[in-house]
């Protein structure tokens, strides 16, 4: 069995209850960039051991957060307890077109800690995975004089075989400013195996606006995998120096695209962790977005979600057959 850690941070989400307007009504659930992805890759792959490395609080809100992580069939050996902080909270507003704003209340979050509670028992656990996953946003939450920690804890698991993915997922509101971000996000590209930037943060972050300008800025930090997502439009793909460009057929009826990227990440790794090849895996990962988007929340009802992807998995294995 296949076994992935995903590092970050897992909140209270509350959204509005109407979508376009103003509401005093907010419809409370958990998210976050990191569990989303977890989420969608133990959807579609069940085999695949996932594991989610977090901390949280002891509050009645933490609790049902690990019981939610335990019925997602997500293990949480590594999520840690604190005793003094308690989950972050962020609120969803969606426009009239599904896209997003957020309000967070995050600065005393438990995940901010996370790093204080990795000792050698946890390196050792995490370096018998196959892949540890992280993304820009995990690398804001936690403090900034536990980064030096973590980068040694990446270099104990590159050391031991496992390998290194990073979403270079950018909130400047995380940062104290865009320099300190791209000082990180450069060393975390130079660590990784596998990456998938996505040019609306590179944009943000760098100014860039084409795939081409992100795969320059990436090139030289030769990652093994580079996966550069530009909205609707194609995907990049680099696997060794050899690229392959892929068209995405945009989803018409679009409802909220707050977990379109973590739906893409999660069911992509898990197809790549799995054996599936990079159109195989582009292919599920795309139409597994494009569902995701046509929902509400970060979070698709499992059961929807279930059919759907089960009826593209025998897509690609009947396409692979004849």
């Amino acid at each position: 069995m296949k076994n992935i850690f995903l590092f970050g941070e897992c909140m209270i989400e509350l959204m509005s209850a109407s979508q376009g307007q103003s509401s005093n009504t907010m419809q409370q659930s958990f998210a976050g960039d990191v569990f989303n992805t977890a989420v969608y890759l133990k959807r579609t792959f069940a085999d695949v051991q996932v594991n989610l490395v977090t901390a949280v609080g002891k509050d009645q809100f933490s609790l049902a957060m690990i019981q939610y992580f335990e019925s997602e069939n997500i293990a949480a050996d590594l999520v840690f307890k604190s005793a003094t902080r308690i989950p972050g909270l962020y609120s969803i507003q969606l426009d009239a077109q599904g896209e997003r704003s957020f309000t967070y209340w995050r600065e005393n979050s438990a995940a901010r800690q996370v790093m204080q509670h990795i000792d050698d028992v946890a390196t050792e656990q995490l370096s018998k995975g196959d892949m540890f996953f992280f993304s820009g946003i995990s690398l804001a939450v936690i403090e900034p004089a536990a980064r030096a920690e973590f980068w040694l804890l990446i270099d104990k698991l590159k050391a031991a075989g496992v390998q290194i993915v990073f979403d270079p997922n950018y909130r400047p509101r995380l940062w104290s400013g865009p320099e300190e971000a791209q000082a990180q996000f450069a060393l975390a590209l130079d660590k990784s195996d596998l990456s998938l930037p996505g040019v609306d943060d590179f944009e943000q972050l760098f100014g860039m606006t084409s795939v081409a300008e992100v795969y320059d800025y990436c090139k030289p930090f030769q990652v093994s995998e580079l996966v550069i997502k530009n909205g609707e439009q194609s995907i990049l793909v680099v696997v060794d120096g050899v690229s392959t460009e892929f068209a995405i057929t945009p989803v018409a009826n679009v409802v909220d695209t707050t977990s379109a990227g973590d739906s893409f990440n999660g069911v992509y790794l898990g197809a790549r962790i799995e054996g599936y090849g990079v159109n195989d895996a582009i292919t599920l990962a795309s139409k597994a977005a494009g569902f995701v988007i046509q929902h509400r929340g970060a979070i698709t009802p499992a059961e929807e979600f279930s059919v759907f992807i089960k009826a593209q998995l025998a897509a690609v294995a009947k396409f692979n057959k004849d």
